[in-house]
């Protein structure tokens, strides 16, 4: 029997969001208890809330929405490989000495970050483990087409332009706040279908 994994956070309004980004609303605003026809809730948040791909275009101006990417880079197998949790930043000498298989195109990692989805703390953490430009180029290099790490950016606090654009100009999907804490470093089938 096969096991499934939702790697998406459930998105609440106590979900840390990017420094500077909407916080997240989540109300009821018709209620059956109070005479309602039907219940309905009412969303209001940045794009970049909760698990998200990013689109070209958030870092590479007239380039592709999150509509034009090919779900045949979205959809397929995919290896989660286990960063070590005392590694703070991904280098390329990281992903150098990482087990990824050879034939991967889409690669998720596991950092310690995973565990602060667990504390469900709200506030945003500056600290958060992503990956360099040199992780970014030996990423290219490797001819992967979608990475996805466990935290709400790809990149390093403060650093975010130049692993964005070397990854993206490549064609690269960037798939951030995956929730990996319970996913065992394996190789997997990804079904990634972002809502816009």
């Amino acid at each position: 029997m096969k096991k499934y994994f939702d790697i998406s956070l459930t998105i609440t309004p106590n979900l840390p969001v990017w420094p500077g980004d909407p916080t997240i609303v989540l109300e009821r605003v018709n209620k059956i208890e109070e005479g309602a026809n039907s219940n309905v809730s009412r969303l209001v948040m940045g794009v970049h809330s909760g698990t998200h791909v990013d689109a070209p275009v958030h870092f590479l101006p007239g380039a592709k929405s999150v509509e034009e990417l090919a779900l045949e880079i979205l959809i397929g197998p995919a290896q989660v490989i286990q960063i070590a949790d005392s590694v703070d930043v991904i280098t390329s000498d990281v992903l150098e000495d990482a087990d990824i298989a050879e034939d991967t195109t889409r690669l998720l990692l596991k950092t310690r970050n995973s565990v602060l989805w667990q504390e469900k703390i709200p506030s945003f953490h500056k600290d958060f483990v992503a990956i360099d430009a040199s992780g970014a180029e030996f990423l290219v290099k490797q001819g992967i087409q979608l990475i996805g790490i466990d935290y709400l950016s790809v990149a390093p606090y403060k650093k975010s332009r130049p692993t964005h654009q070397i990854l993206l100009q490549a064609g690269i999907v960037i798939l951030d706040s995956l929730d990996l804490f319970n996913v065992p470093a394996l190789q997997y089938e990804l079904f990634c279908l972002p809502l816009i």
